[in-house]
């Protein structure tokens, strides 16, 4: 089964010694359509604004203006209606899969954690990359060379135990840490 959800953050256990834990609220989502497979045509709330480009899917299947997304997940519903959250009270560990912090494009010491060169007088060296390339063979830089670019801002799965599930208010506290700033959307698959 899968659920879509929301990071809240971080936070820790109160019990001796702590246990760091990440808070995760699971979005209301409603079941459209139950497609083969197990899977279904799910519609979300995401963003404040409404959604011009699928008013005829809200008419359709008779949406509030709020449900403004939709996703094919696997779902434990066998019939159309509120997406069913109970097989979350009783699992044990979940997939979760999250954008990652976007950190933009970003040198060498921060992307790939170099040693950076000597802080001296004149060295003219400090933050930089150093030498990309080899000597008169192959003459050029070998495809995969560590270097500056575009870092973070990529999809990252974890896996992580559940401390605990409140029904109530959908919020799914997980064992350690996992991928994303506070706000974050993303997935959570039940782990059999």
């Amino acid at each position: 089964m899968e659920f879509l959800v929301e990071k809240i953050g971080m936070s820790r256990t109160i019990s001796v010694p702590s246990t760091p834990v990440t808070l995760l609220k699971v979005k209301d989502a409603k079941v459209c359509e139950v497609l083969g497979n197990g899977k279904a045509l799910v519609a979300y709330a995401q963003g404040k604004d409404a959604n011009k480009a699928i008013e005829g899917q809200q008419k359709k299947y008779n949406l509030s203006k709020e449900f403004n997304r939709f996703a094919t997940l696997e779902v434990a519903n066998g019939e159309v209606g509120d997406q069913d959250v109970a097989p979350l009270a009783q699992a044990v560990r979940v997939k979760v899969s999250l954008q990652t912090k976007g950190r933009g494009f970003t040198g060498v010491m921060k992307r790939w954690n170099f040693a950076g060169g000597p802080a001296a007088h004149g060295h003219r060296f400090k933050r930089r990359t150093g030498s990309i390339g080899n000597r008169e063979w192959p003459g050029r830089v070998q495809p995969g060379k560590k270097m500056a670019g575009q870092y973070g801002n990529e999809k990252v799965t974890v896996q992580n135990e559940i401390v605990s599930f409140d029904a109530e208010n959908k919020i799914l506290v997980l064992k350690g840490s996992t991928p994303g700033f506070n706000g974050a959307f993303g997935r959570i698959k039940v782990v059999k």
